[in-house]
């Protein structure tokens, strides 16, 4: 048997669907809005430096009180005040890890609302990347007058690309099952908060 590795190339190159770096991170941004528990707006937030996810963060009610879904929105002026907004999920995130932000680069499902780009600013977030805009914010004003880079991409696609049987070093649980005749049963926590 040998042991000299053998380079096998894809008959294709990489994938068409393969996303880059904005893209990437805009669509983990995407999927931590999935977490949300407000019904008027889904906002997901991931903090990025290096190419490092440093936290991430949704629009979610503070840890043990009622979600929206579940006993309705708390509206003041036309906000519902019941969440924090997915920037400040994730920079409380990223201090109570004692992750620092300063230099790194926010990924935001939508345009901060003031506040949240104040805060943007205050932890040194150098550059902010959207895909769809929020209404009364002042956080382009803000990010311009603090020199903070505001980019403006095309949504991602919402589509997570994975085929398991075109892996060919990849097997389903049912086929693992048959081929090691083992049945042992999932031991994780469904857990809903």
């Amino acid at each position: 048997m040998s042991t000299e590795p053998t380079i096998v190339m894809p008959a294709h190159g990489a994938p068409s669907y393969r996303p880059n770096w904005d893209q990437y991170f805009m669509k983990l941004a995407m999927l931590a809005s999935e977490r949300a528990t407000c019904p008027r707006m889904h906002c997901g937030c991931v903090l990025v430096k290096d190419n490092h996810v440093l936290s991430t963060g949704y629009n979610g009610s503070l840890p043990g009180t009622a979600h929206c879904y579940d006993d309705g929105c708390l509206v003041v002026n036309d906000h519902c005040v019941r969440t924090n907004h997915a920037e400040i999920n994730a920079i409380c995130q990223a201090a109570r890890h004692g992750m620092a932000l300063e230099g790194s680069t926010a990924y935001v499902t939508n345009l901060p609302c003031t506040s949240c780009a104040k805060a943007l600013i205050a932890v040194g977030i150098v550059r902010v990347v959207i895909f769809s805009s929020y209404h009364d914010s002042l956080a382009e004003r803000f990010f311009q007058e603090s020199h903070v880079e505001l980019c403006r991409l095309p949504m991602p696609e919402g589509i997570i690309h994975y085929d398991l049987k075109e892996f060919s070093s990849a097997r389903s649980f049912e086929e693992s099952e048959r081929e090691n005749h083992a049945g042992e049963s999932c031991s994780c926590q469904h857990e809903s908060y």
